[in-house]
């Protein structure tokens, strides 16, 4: 289920807000390390077209559209 831009914008502030409180230093050293560390998610890479294809695909499944794998083999050959 995708987050809208609003969803995730508060999702940030509460994450603020419940690192504000934290007290333990050795602990916000490895959030700062694990957020510095993050590598970016794929999916941001995949252009708008490649999402799309991914997204019908996992539809397809959904719905019991499926092929065999030789198939999809000779599809992407």
């Amino acid at each position: 289920m995708k987050e809208n831009n609003m969803d995730i914008q508060t999702s940030k502030i509460e994450l603020v807000k419940l690192i504000l409180n934290i007290e333990n230093s050795d602990f916000i050293q490895k959030v700062s390390d694990f957020i510095k560390n993050e590598k970016s998610d794929f999916w941001n890479d995949l252009s708008v077209a490649e999402q799309n294809e991914i997204r019908k695909g996992i539809e397809d499944l959904d719905n019991g559209k499926r092929i065999e794998y030789s198939d999809f083999l000779k599809k992407i050959s």
